[in-house]
């Protein structure tokens, strides 16, 4: 008799469970409905996808080492909802977790951080143009300026817009970022975005050894609190 051929089956099953990829080089690309980004520029980072939505990054960076990975959309949009639930966030020195992304006409890259580590961005001599409410909490707004430095349209001069939470969000819960709020403030300040480029939820390491997992979740069709 025939032994019963379940066994490829199940193989097929647990390979499915684990079907996760690992990313060590940078690239940009889309899997599971969400595009993804990983990007440093020395040192030693991985960024793993899992078919649920969620990520995981670790990284070890020299001293001016950089890195940058999530997970997002192609396309940004200004009344995006973002829900995220991060069950691990070990920032270092110098960490944060972010809605990060990019405009175009005028080339902009832009932080809504929650979450840091030792080093509050975007530095101590950074004055506040402003604060904004949202989501249960503050966020001041800065301005900074970046000079040849690289970005998506290549080596290039360009503004940074931050809203930095004033108290870090705790890991473990689940939170949104509702980023038109962010939008709204920027644009009372007179910062003012272009054409969105991709816009993912972000964890951004420099100069630091750390690791995060973020769950993420689109919620853009919910009202702004």
């Amino acid at each position: 008799m025939k032994p019963i051929t379940w066994l490829p089956c199940m193989a097929l099953l647990l390979a499915a469970a684990s079907d996760d990829r690992t990313i060590c080089r940078n690239v940009t690309g889309d899997r599971d409905g969400l595009f993804h980004t990983f990007w440093h520029d020395s040192g030693a980072g991985c960024l793993t996808l899992a078919r649920d939505g969620s990520y995981q990054v670790q990284w070890t960076l020299g001293p001016q080492g950089n890195l940058v990975a999530g997970r997002g959309w192609r396309r940004g949009s200004s009344d995006r909802v973002v829900g995220y639930h991060a069950r691990r966030f070990d920032p270092g020195s110098n960490g944060y977790l972010t809605m990060y992304g990019w405009s175009k006409n005028p080339l902009v890259e832009y932080y809504v951080v929650d979450n840091w580590g030792g080093f509050t961005p975007p530095g101590p001599n950074a004055m506040p143009l402003g604060i904004v409410q949202s989501d249960g909490g503050t966020y001041r707004i800065y301005r900074m300026r970046r000079i040849k430095q690289p970005s998506i349209a290549g080596t290039a001069t360009f503004d940074q817009y931050w809203s930095v939470r004033t108290e870090r969000r705790p890991v473990g819960h689940d939170n949104i970022i509702t980023f038109a709020n962010h939008v709204d403030a920027w644009r009372r300040a007179g910062m003012t975005l272009g054409s969105l480029d991709y816009q993912v939820l972000a964890t951004e390491g420099f100069g630091s050894k750390g690791a995060s997992a973020v769950r993420l979740r689109d919620e853009q069709n919910r009202q702004r609190p």
